[in-house]
This record gives structure tokens, C-alpha cells and sequence, in this order.
């Protein structure tokens, strides 16, 4: 639908070191698998398992989201956002994405939906391919001190002066084959 990488307007904005970001679940730019799916489409609102290389000195915390830019909001669509991961963290097992999944002292905000966890691709017909930006930062602070109930967007803009390295990982979904 759109071309627009809202990433790659953060780096012009403020270059970042690069850290690599896979998925044992799928591949750059390729279709998510259908357990990433919305289960109102047939998936099971799981988020897939993501790992990343080795942080920059310096990193002592981390921040991870999944977002939409391509839903018909005007504003994107956050499916999941967590911050305040431990500074040694290299992974996360594919799962619900809510608190208690995640290692020691990581927090979720509400999504789009107002839940803390993980929210799967559902993308309305007719609005074309969709785009799940899968994003992992590595952050100079221990915590970022941001209320409980913020939006995912409070999250990047606060998460932006603090990153020290950026990894992004693109997977898609196409509404007409659900």
C-alpha cells in the first residue's frame, strides 16, 4: 500500500550503529507465518521468536516492537511494544509476548488494542500487502522512566534518544490470503 519506511526516517534523523535482527520463524521481507496472524484470521496472536547480535558497549537495556505503518489509520498500528529487557538479553522464544513471558524486569504496554502483549496480523481487505516492522534497540539507559499505560508511541519517541543501535526485521502480510 505504502512505500514509506518510518526506520529508515529515524536514521536520517539520527544515524544509529546496526544490529542484525532474524527470526528463526521467517525470513526479510517474506510473508510471517500464520501463527503470527490474528487468531480472528485464522492465526494464534503469537509473536515469532526473534534474536539479534551482540549489542555496542554501553547498552543497558533494550527495547523491542512490532509495527504496522501500512494500516488504514493514518497513524500505523502497534501490535506490541517492550522495553526495559535486561542490557545482556540476545533473544526472545516466540510466545504471547506479555510480561511473564519475557526475561526479568521487562515491561509491555497496552498495543493498539489496549492489551499487554503481543496482537497478530490482520489486515482489512482490500488494503494491499501489509508491512510488520520487528524492531530491536539497544538503549544507555537501565530503564526509561515512562507511565505504566503509554502508548507505544510515547515508547519510540523516548526510546529514539537513547538508542545506541537499531535492528529491524520486515515480515508481511496480504489480507486476501486470509
Amino acid at each position: 500500500m505504502f512505500s514509506f519506511d518510518p526506520y529508515a526516517e529515524l536514521a536520517e534523523l539520527r544515524p544509529v550503529a546496526p544490529l542484525q535482527l532474524t527470526s528463526p520463524d521467517f525470513r526479510a521481507g517474506s510473508p510471517l507465518p500464520l501463527f503470527a496472524w490474528s487468531a480472528d484470521r485464522g492465526g494464534e496472536d503469537r509473536a515469532p521468536a526473534l534474536e539479534w547480535s551482540q549489542p555496542p558497549a554501553g547498552t543497558k537495556s533494550l527495547a523491542v516492537s512490532c509495527f504496522d505503518p501500512d494500516a488504514p489509520t493514518g497513524s500505523g498500528f502497534w501490535h506490541w511494544a517492550v522495553y526495559d529487557l535486561p542490557a545482556g538479553t540476545m533473544s526472545l522464544r516466540g510466545g504471547d509476548g506479555t510480561t511473564a513471558s519475557l526475561p526479568g524486569g521487562a515491561k509491555v504496554l497496552p498495543n493498539e488494542a489496549r492489551l499487554e502483549r503481543f496482537i497478530g496480523a490482520a489486515p482489512p481487505a482490500g488494503t494491499g500487502v501489509h508491512r510488520y516492522f520487528f524492531v530491536v534497540d539497544a538503549l544507555d539507559v537501565a530503564s526509561l522512566e515512562i507511565a505504566a499505560d503509554s502508548t507505544p508511541a510515547v515508547l519510540g519517541f523516548n526510546r529514539h534518544f537513547h538508542t545506541l543501535a537499531r535492528g529491524v526485521l520486515m515480515g508481511t502480510a496480504d489480507p486476501a490470503e486470509r
